[in-house]
């Protein structure tokens, strides 16, 4: 088969198309003829060393496919997964190895794609939406009418937030540059926030004096800071990313990346007391590892999709062999929503 590997930390150039063994399933693993490949910021941190637990090169990056199941092995003594056979359409959440033709994938993290929903569609969906979803619904409880911020609401979990977040009857405020501001509006962003032009704190003590429920920010660094003062009481910061890291450039910059580690604030317990705020991190491998409850919410997500409330925006799609173009395209910024890869 075909694969895409990174063979060595840095710039998009890194990503080279190579043959590779058919890998074969284990027991309580499905095989799976990949359609399409999400393409996620979290994959430009891989490819650049910067994301948690990524294998040292060469390894084949991506966390989300959508395809046909080829082959079913025998269920493993822990599968708690569905029974899968030959020609199920489906959307898996794999562990690294998606960029490729075929990929191996225990059933439990392997779910049907739903009736009508296109590959392309169920690749954009388990790690943008999952991520969103446990932030807002799962970890975070939020009620209709409380209101939100969203960081980089243009992106692939930003569009999700947004649309969860109304499906959810949150009033939503969302950061993007300048260009991206109709498209905010037009996903249901009700304050869009030109970041070049204006400081969100600013912005939100105007407009929601008393502070905002929830902030949903990837950027980390000092923006976790004044993000946190933007939390009215019992408000949340969410956690889910790190991109202040990555240069602009996609290669590693050490001195980059300890200027922004110095720049995280400290949540100390007393000064959250004090405030009543919460801190939460979200991590999509946890929610992964959790399968029951993630299929639950990949279920419930599903559901939202079923019914007109949810649908991913798909920005542009690039054939697999072209992912280091895909990669520039999101690493500049262009993308509007989601990023796809297909696989012929």
């Amino acid at each position: 088969m075909r694969a895409l590997v990174v063979r060595r930390y840095g710039p998009p150039e890194v990503l080279e198309m190579q043959q590779a063994p058919d890998p074969q399933p284990r027991p309580g693993e499905v095989l799976i003829r990949v359609k399409a490949v999400g393409v996620n910021f979290a994959d430009l941190l891989q490819r650049m060393g910067l994301y948690p637990d990524s294998p040292k090169p060469p390894f084949v990056p991506g966390l989300e496919i959508a395809g046909v199941v080829e082959k079913a092995a025998e269920p493993g003594a822990q599968d708690h997964g569905e029974n899968f056979r030959p020609g199920d359409a489906v959307v898996a959440m794999t562990d690294f190895k998606a960029y490729a033709e075929w990929v191996a994938v225990p059933s439990i993290y392997t779910y049907r794609l739903p009736a009508g929903m296109s590959f392309n569609d169920g690749a954009a969906i388990p790690a943008n939406y999952l991520t969103a979803y446990e932030a807002i619904i799962t970890m975070g409880n939020m009620q209709p009418g409380q209101r939100i911020l969203v960081h980089s609401a243009a992106g692939g979990v930003g569009t999700a937030a947004v649309q969860l977040a109304r499906a959810r009857g949150l009033f939503v405020f969302g950061t993007a540059g300048p260009t991206k501001q109709e498209y905010l509006r037009r996903i249901g962003v009700q304050h869009a926030i030109d970041y070049e032009k204006s400081d969100f704190v600013e912005v939100i003590g105007k407009y929601a004096p008393g502070g905002v429920e929830m902030v949903m920010d990837p950027i980390g660094g000092k923006s976790w800071e004044k993000s946190y003062e933007c939390l009215a009481p019992t408000g949340r910061l969410v956690a889910y990313g790190f991109s202040t890291v990555a240069s602009s450039d996609g290669k590693q910059d050490r001195i980059r990346a300890a200027k922004a580690m110095m720049q995280t604030p400290k949540f100390n317990p007393l000064d959250l007391m004090k405030k009543g705020a919460a801190v939460i991190g979200v991590n999509l491998g946890q929610a992964r590892s959790r399968g029951d409850h993630c299929r639950s919410e990949l279920n419930d997500i599903f559901r939202m999709y079923a019914e007109g409330k949810i649908k991913p925006m798909i920005s542009k799609t690039f054939p697999l062999e072209q992912a280091a173009a895909a990669h520039q395209y999101v690493q500049e910024r262009k993308n509007l929503g989601k990023v796809i890869l297909t696989v012929k």
